[in-house]
């Protein structure tokens, strides 16, 4: 099993496939115009599967693939496919509008479960957020994840003066439909323009929604992100994520590898491991994979505090968050 420098063990890997989207959300991406990796910086498929393969022999049980839009790169069932044969838990991340298209990809190679990102139930201002008038799509595809029994998960990035007033319209579609939607605390990336005013923070969240709702929090597992709560009669249940103001970084068990195949092991992390560099020299990748993890802060990275409100985003060394992998 893979451990960091405070005896934490690491079993989950998250795989950016692409650094390319076709939306252009303005708190991921920092412009509409910018420019993406070539292909050839790109891990392929072969090289995916076989550093997968890595890190499953050191104790990985469960891979997210992510992007930009994981789904827009044009061998990504066949990606999935490599990736099924392995003892793990295989599931996504997507913005949810390719999702009808990929419905028996997801099938054949076990995804149960799916992530889908939408901050926003109001067609307009998923035109204005996205920059993609893409909405009707979407939210056809969730019904359509839920119809074939996927487990779904909705995130929405809750923005201060953006969308925080919808949170309760959220919750309400728990009430019908086994949702479960996690609300997201908005975090600082390079070019998402965050300050410490746009945070919503998970108690404020909690006041909202306790003034609509009566709810209960539901027990948790060992590595979970997570927050759970449910309303009694609902179907579907709700969560915090709450990277900003109350993190869960003492259990973190997660590693990232970037869609150029730079290991990152925090989300935050101002340092990368070149894994498809050594992969692609004929080097031995297992003990920078170690050593990278080793080098794993305590707590977000160790680049802000939580007097997150001081903090200047610009002086934080990392990549957008389109060009790490959601």
């Amino acid at each position: 099993m893979l451990t960091d420098g405070f005896n934490r063990p690491h079993n989950y890997l998250r795989i950016s496939l692409t650094d390319n989207c076709n939306f252009r959300c303005t708190y991921c991406m920092p412009h509409e115009n910018m420019s993406f990796m070539p292909s050839a910086h790109l891990m392929q498929q072969d090289e995916i599967d076989h550093i997968a393969g890595i890190f499953v022999q050191l104790g990985v049980n469960k891979i997210r693939l992510t992007g930009g839009e994981p789904l827009v790169r044009k061998d990504a069932a066949a990606i999935m496919e490599k990736l099924a044969k392995y003892n793990t838990t295989l599931t996504l991340t997507t913005n949810g509008v390719r999702v009808h298209e990929f419905l028996e990809v997801f099938k054949k190679n076990g995804i149960t479960s799916v992530n889908v990102s939408l901050d926003t139930l109001d067609t307009q201002k998923f035109a204005r957020i996205t920059r993609r008038n893409e909405f009707n799509r979407v939210w056809k595809n969730i019904e359509l994840l839920l119809q074939n029994g996927f487990k779904v998960k909705v995130n929405m990035v809750v923005m201060k003066g953006v969308n925080e007033f919808e949170i309760p319209d959220f919750v309400a579609l728990t009430r019908n439909l086994p949702l479960h939607v996690r609300f997201i605390e908005f975090m600082p990336f390079s070019g998402n323009k965050w300050n410490g005013q746009s945070v919503f923070t998970y108690a404020q969240m909690l006041e909202l929604i306790a003034g609509h709702y009566h709810f209960t929090p539901l027990a948790g597992h060992p590595n979970d992100t997570a927050k759970k709560f449910k309303i009694p009669e609902h179907k579907g249940t709700f969560a915090v994520i709450s990277t900003v103001t109350a993190p869960f970084c003492a259990t973190c068990n997660r590693m990232r590898l970037t869609a150029d195949g730079k290991m990152k092991n925090c989300l935050f992390s101002a340092g990368e491991t070149d894994i498809l560099g050594a992969l692609r020299s004929g080097a031995d990748i297992v003990p920078l994979i170690q050593t990278c993890l080793l080098h794993k802060e305590a707590d977000r990275g160790g680049q802000f505090t939580d007097s997150f409100e001081d903090l200047n985003a610009a002086t934080m060394k990392n990549r957008s968050m389109i060009a790490i992998g959601g």
